[in-house]
């Protein structure tokens, strides 16, 4: 039987059992059950209604959030030529190409996004053992690969996340810090719901979304209400 904290089971009665919350209420609630002793991440649970067993019902896409996620990223970007000097001018915390590569082959893997241009992935593809299980890989149809690089990294410097489905068919997206003023995190949660409303496979049956949870990182889950929160894609609410 799971043990808990006494931190944890006060923050838990803070919650009122089989309530479903608002997003105004909920995000209110998650700030104040965030009781750890350092700014926690607020996260945002969205379990779907997609078999991803099936590849046409895969749910995976980006979206940068317009109220960043108050921590700083490292990125690395492969790239090679001009396209490495303009990744160094975007900010790129490493750039390189082969170099890179044998680091990571090496069991270097400091760094918290990859990025890449469409001419180096015949030789980055390489890394998919050791970098795909653990969703750094980067790759077209996340928005990861891109001949535009130095626009890709400013983008993931100011807040940009991505998401996908996992193999329980739930998406699992920071939407920010805990020190977030409210309006801030609503509107990254605005942004992510509209997004992932956007991805919605079309082979999808019966419900796509089935429920909503807001949690910072080291407390308990907020229940959200989906009709509201869903409403929020389309600014309804």
């Amino acid at each position: 039987m799971a043990k808990y904290g006494k931190r944890l089971i006060e923050t838990r009665k803070k919650i009122e059992p089989d309530k479903m919350y608002t997003p105004s209420e909920g995000l209110s609630l998650a700030k104040e059950v965030s009781t750890a002793k350092f700014d926690e991440t607020i996260e945002c649970h969205i379990r779907t209604g997609v078999d991803p067993r099936h590849a046409d019902q895969m749910v995976r896409g980006s979206i940068v959030l317009p109220a960043g996620l108050g921590k700083t990223v490292r990125v690395l970007a492969f790239a090679q030529g001009d396209a490495a000097r303009e990744a160094q001018e975007a900010g790129a915390d490493y750039v390189g190409f082969e170099d890179l590569v044998q680091r990571i082959q090496g069991g270097w893997l400091e760094f918290d996004v990859a990025v890449a241009t469409p001419d180096v992935m015949n030789v980055v593809g390489r890394l998919g053992r050791v970098l795909g299980p653990r969703g750094l890989l980067p790759n077209p149809r996340t928005g990861t690969v891109s001949a535009d690089i130095g626009r890709l990294i400013r983008e993931v410097r100011a807040g940009r996340v991505e998401f996908r489905v996992d193999r329980t068919a739930v998406i699992h997206v920071p939407i920010g810090k805990a020190s977030f003023e409210e309006d801030k995190l609503r509107e990254n949660l605005t942004a992510l719901m509209d997004a992932v409303m956007r991805a919605k496979p079309a082979a999808t049956k019966g419900q796509y979304i089935r429920s909503v949870t807001l949690a910072p990182t080291m407390g308990p889950g907020v229940p959200l209400e989906l009709g509201p929160t869903m409403a929020l894609a389309s600014g309804a609410a």
